[in-house]
């Protein structure tokens, strides 16, 4: 189970921990990458005017600053106004729009992107929620008009890559922000981006609440409540909340477009990963610039943790002069992720170290022959250690099993081989040309529960 940390948000974890979440990390950039998406990096720091450009909120952000100015005076907090204030990223996407923009000369449109990096936030830790975590994000960004296809294709890519970890069971949730507008438009209420921003709240405070938000707020009336609330309730694992939607009596030609596109990601996804995806008409994503597709993923068990993936499609994040990238992209919470698998004990290490043998010491003059042991078991991929003091061997052994450490190799004074499973206690000749462990004491394993 995950420790607490020192620093309230900023986890860090110990060995055999590390490597579930190396396990994680290994397997997102395996799928990602089998997909064709390559790999970037974005620095970790952006001005505060690119950051908030998009209006997220700005109390989030941290911003960066030297302890003392060029002067040597005590440097005081940077003002949020100054638009060239450096700051930490927040998230991945922003930064990348930036990057599409500088570098669009060098990329090979669509470009297919996937991102795993840190970021921060200035959040109340909680369950769930870190002010330093990891990301991974994938993305298509097409120079003028991306297909809708890829919208498609992100879901499947996604199902494949959740499927795949060590999680329990998730749905996808996938809704369409054009058909919410559209809808929204439909029924008379204009100010669709305020109705999705309490729509958006729908599982914080429940429907009475943003029956009232809308009401209050944006001078619904009961029946314009009604009829997006309605529309929020829809949810199935398959294309038959077209006939649910066109039942409540609304057209619109947005929402028909929509509903379409919705209709082709819920098909496609459905068959790839059946029961892990669901057409969720109550999605709607907090971020103005979504535009198109949009989802959500949660645990099944464990909703309270919150979306552990989530994105959506852009029309107009990132432009220059004339030109337009549009994108879809989706963003894995790695740290959530990591943190609730440690903490419910989904799956575990299946030893704290790498090391695989233990080379043991006859006596303090066998070092270097111990270390040339060593480089013929490394050289074969096999990890090493050579012990440090030739002290009895009951006490090497010890330090070995109290490090994980699954074998032990001896040496007789006669120069024969022998090495020692210690979970087993069986022992036998080996040749340090030729032996192998069994390929799953090779490297830790993550175990599942």
């Amino acid at each position: 189970m995950a420790r607490n940390a020192s620093l309230s948000g900023f986890p860090e974890w110990l060995p055999q921990e590390r490597l579930v979440e190396q396990h994680v990390l290994d397997t997102l950039r395996r799928t990602f990458e089998l997909h064709g998406f390559s790999s970037i990096e974005t620095r970790a720091v952006e001005t505060v005017g690119h950051l908030l450009r998009k209006g997220e909120i700005d109390k989030e952000v941290y911003a960066l600053s030297r302890l003392q100015d060029d002067d040597g005076n005590a440097a005081g907090p940077g003002a949020k106004d100054d638009p060239n204030q450096l700051a930490l990223h927040f998230d991945l996407t922003v930064p990348f729009a930036r990057y599409v923009v500088e570098n669009a000369g060098y990329l090979s449109f669509p470009f297919r992107r996937y991102q795993i990096q840190k970021v921060w936030r200035g959040e109340r830790p909680q369950d769930g929620r870190f002010r330093e975590f990891t990301q991974a994000d994938i993305d298509v960004v097409a120079d003028g008009e991306l297909p809708f296809r890829y919208d498609v294709e992100l879901a499947l890519v996604i199902a494949e890559a959740l499927s795949a970890l060590p999680i329990p069971a998730f749905k996808l949730r996938i809704n369409n922000r054009k058909l919410a507008e559209g809808f929204y438009r439909g029924i008379g209420l204009t100010d669709t981006a305020g109705v999705l921003r309490s729509i958006d709240k729908l599982e914080k405070i429940g429907a009475e609440k943003v029956a009232q938000l809308l009401k209050n707020e944006l001078g619904a009336t009961d029946e314009q409540a009604a009829k997006a609330l309605a529309l929020a309730s829809i949810r199935t694992e398959d294309t038959s909340f077209v006939g649910l939607v066109r039942a409540l009596g609304v057209t619109d030609e947005l929402m028909e477009e929509g509903l379409n596109e919705l209709e082709q990601v819920i098909a496609a996804a459905v068959k790839s990963a059946p029961g892990s995806v669901v057409a969720d008409l109550s999605i709607a994503r907090g971020l103005d610039y979504y535009t198109g597709t949009v989802y959500e993923t949660v645990l099944v068990g464990h909703e309270a943790l919150g979306s552990i993936c989530s994105g959506g499609r852009y029309d107009a994040l990132a432009s220059k002069g004339n030109r337009k990238f549009p994108g879809v992209g989706l963003s894995i919470g790695v740290t959530r992720l990591v943190a609730r698998i440690l903490s419910q004990e989904f799956a575990q290490a299946s030893r704290s170290v790498p090391t695989a043998v233990l080379v043991t010491l006859v006596d303090e003059d066998s070092w270097a022959d111990a270390q040339d042991i060593a480089a013929s078991l490394r050289a074969r991929g096999i990890p090493t250690e050579v012990a440090a003091k030739a002290d009895k061997f009951g006490k090497q052994i010890k330090y070995a099993d109290k490090r994980g450490i699954p074998y032990v190799w001896f040496t007789d004074d006669d120069g024969a081989h022998q090495v020692k499973d210690i979970r087993t206690g069986t022992q036998v000749a080996a040749d340090p040309a030729t032996w192998m462990p069994p390929a799953e004491d090779l490297t830790p394993q993550i175990v599942l529960a």
